[in-house]
């Protein structure tokens, strides 16, 4: 999401003039769920999370979709959360929301009251684990340090998860009211 143009169009990321690509992280190969992002959200840069200790990584909220059909690029879907991770990206908070698509045959086994983080861990074994691995080492082919995670890797519940949504989406209106700063962000 090209956030610094207006209208903020999807694009291929760039870094420093270059395409960047998500390398392969043995037994991986690219990204092992949907990849994509909650709208109107927004991790505040210059917000330090009380949480995590560092501020946000100035995109919306990630969100990793563990169903069993592969997206398209820019295909909106409606999610059902199942909870959160903290991540730690070079110093900056980027929150990781589980979630699975509401029209996914998978997301009627997933029904637990409070704790759906448990239901994944319950009907796709491994899982949770290979994305902890996955956010761990993505970058470490690109010659930068292994990531760090809040509550040492640990799953938040799908209560913890809405809490932090309620949250980027306040940080969101206070950038669209323009009561913060949004540096470049358009």
């Amino acid at each position: 999401i090209a956030t610094e143009e207006p209208l903020n169009p999807i694009k291929h990321d760039i870094k420093k003039g270059k395409l960047r690509y998500v390398a392969n992280i043995f037994p991986h190969k690219g990204y092992i769920w949907n990849y994509g992002a909650l709208p109107q959200t927004w991790e505040d840069p210059n917000h330090m999370d009380k949480i995590t200790g560092c501020c946000g990584d100035n995109d919306p909220i990630d969100v990793c979709e563990i169903g069993s059909k592969i997206r398209s690029s820019g295909e909106i879907v409606q999610v059902k959360v199942l909870g959160v991770l903290a991540l730690v990206d070079e110093g900056e908070t980027d929150w990781k929301i589980i979630a699975i698509s509401a029209d996914d045959p998978e997301a009627q086994k997933i029904h637990g009251k409070y704790f759906y983080i448990d239901d994944v861990k319950k009907h796709k074994p491994g899982y949770l684990e290979a994305t902890l691995d996955w956010f761990q080492l993505y970058k470490v082919p690109d010659g930068k340090p292994e990531n760090h995670f809040a509550f040492n890797g640990e799953f938040k519940d799908k209560d913890f998860a809405v809490e932090i949504i309620k949250s980027t989406h306040e940080h969101w209106k206070a950038l669209l009211h323009k009561k913060v700063d949004g540096g470049t962000i358009k």
